[in-house]
């Protein structure tokens, strides 16, 4: 049985948490592998909307394991609110597993982050403000600060220590903010442990031995490709990897145990926070798809920016990911238009590509080149099969196929867990 990492092909909130939900009855474990309570996923079942922050969605499916990976950052208060939130709706979380490997975020990296937010002015990132880049960074520094430490006082108050003793020299000199006592720091995150130990687990070695069982480990990243610190669109990014490799380091599982990598895509694009968007709109349509795609931030709140399908994206994230399939969300938001225009290329000062450009200024200089789609008027969120969609739909949807370089395997055509078309099994 396979492995699977399914990920964003976009900047984020494309709906991973409606195909991790599809596919969370048929798997027995679904592994976050990066990212912290900076990502959303918003999943419907039934009635009832869960709008998940740092666990996995697989928590919504009773007979899979959830878990979250070494290279996820976790604050830990959010963590057991969340918890506390879905067992007061009835779910069971019991069966959560998380990596004593991985770094927690402290109230003190959540401080830095808005205060470096607010001091760039102009030139800030667009960060949630939540402390999940001064925690990567400290990770990297070798000053970061790991679940296992809960459970060692002595070792916890020396880390907290090293890592404040530079930290409290900005925020005094440069930021004219108060010092941070790291005796506080230390008992609230020792407030937390006991509450946290029934979770924690050696979850590599947990992951390589369900594998090797044959059971099905489905790897979820929290972001989209354009948000990879690595080949996504820098500095406007989160700190981490949600690309396909990034399932690898973030869950210890290594790159010949991968036997699927699915690519969420929305049928327009949308991006949250600051940088470039080359499809982006201003206009009456760009609105008509933030409204009737619902399209605001689950963790934020934020309005998200709202464009057209871009194939130059999709083609790059099938090559950076190396994308076997991808999953195609929001399809029904498109009902209504006469034409629906993809961007196929950019131009950039006179030229046109169809790749995206490795160079940051170019990228930020591209204008996108359309083709225009004719659209459908037809409600399509009962449609059960391929077939039972609009002909102008499915052209679309092929359309966008052979742009993408990828099959696409599903498609989205409602909110809810049974509004999905499935094409091609994923398991």
């Amino acid at each position: 049985m396979p492995a699977l990492v399914l990920l964003g092909a976009q900047w984020g909130d494309e709906g991973k948490g409606k195909a991790t939900d599809l596919l969370g009855g048929s798997v027995d474990y679904v592994v976050r592998y990066q990212g912290g309570n900076n990502a959303g996923h918003t999943v419907v079942v039934g009635d009832q909307k869960y709008a998940l922050h740092l666990l996995p969605s697989g928590i919504l499916s009773p007979g899979c394991t959830p878990v979250i990976g070494n290279g996820v950052v976790v604050d830990p208060s959010v963590l057991l609110s969340e918890l506390s939130g879905l067992q007061e709706r009835g779910v069971d979380t019991s069966k959560l597993l998380v990596s004593g490997n991985a770094h927690l975020i402290t109230s003190y990296h959540a401080t830095l982050d808005k205060t470096t937010e607010r001091f760039l002015g102009k030139r800030r990132i667009g960060t949630t403000g939540r402390g999940i880049g001064p925690s990567y960074a400290d990770k990297i520094n070798r000053v970061g600060i790991r679940v296992q430490d809960l459970f060692d006082e002595s070792i916890l108050m020396q880390k907290i220590e090293a890592a404040l003793d530079f930290k409290n020299q900005v925020l005094a000199k440069l930021y004219n903010r108060r010092a941070i006592s790291p005796q506080q720091v230390a008992e609230e995150l020792l407030g937390y442990a006991e509450q946290i130990r029934g979770y924690v687990a050696d979850t590599t070695l947990i992951l390589n031995d369900a594998i090797d069982e044959g059971k099905v480990v489905l790897f979820e990243g929290g972001q989209g490709t354009l948000l990879d610190v690595d080949h996504g669109t820098y500095p406007f990014v989160t700190s981490s990897n949600p690309t396909a490799g990034g399932a690898c380091t973030g869950a210890g599982v290594g790159p010949t145990k991968i036997s699927r990598v699915i690519g969420i895509l929305k049928a327009y694009t949308t991006r949250v926070g600051a940088g470039p968007f080359p499809t982006e709109l201003f206009d009456d349509d760009g609105e008509a798809l933030r409204r009737i795609g619902g399209e605001f931030g689950v963790t934020t709140g934020r309005n998200r920016r709202c464009g057209w399908f871009d194939a130059v994206i999709a083609r790059y994230a099938t090559r950076v990911n190396g994308l076997t399939d991808f999953f195609l969300t929001k399809l029904d938001v498109l009902t209504g238009w006469e034409q629906i225009p993809v961007c196929v290329a950019y131009e950039i000062e006179g030229e046109r590509t169809t790749e995206l450009p490795y160079n940051q200024s170019d990228f930020h200089h591209a204008k996108p080149v359309y083709e225009y789609l004719p659209g459908w008027s037809e409600d399509i969120t009962k449609a059960k099969t391929f077939g039972d969609l609009p002909k102008n739909a499915q052209a679309y949807v092929k359309a966008l196929e052979e742009m993408s370089g990828a099959p696409i395997s599903a498609i989205g055509v409602g909110p809810g867990r049974d509004e999905t078309i499935e094409i091609n099994s994923f398991l």
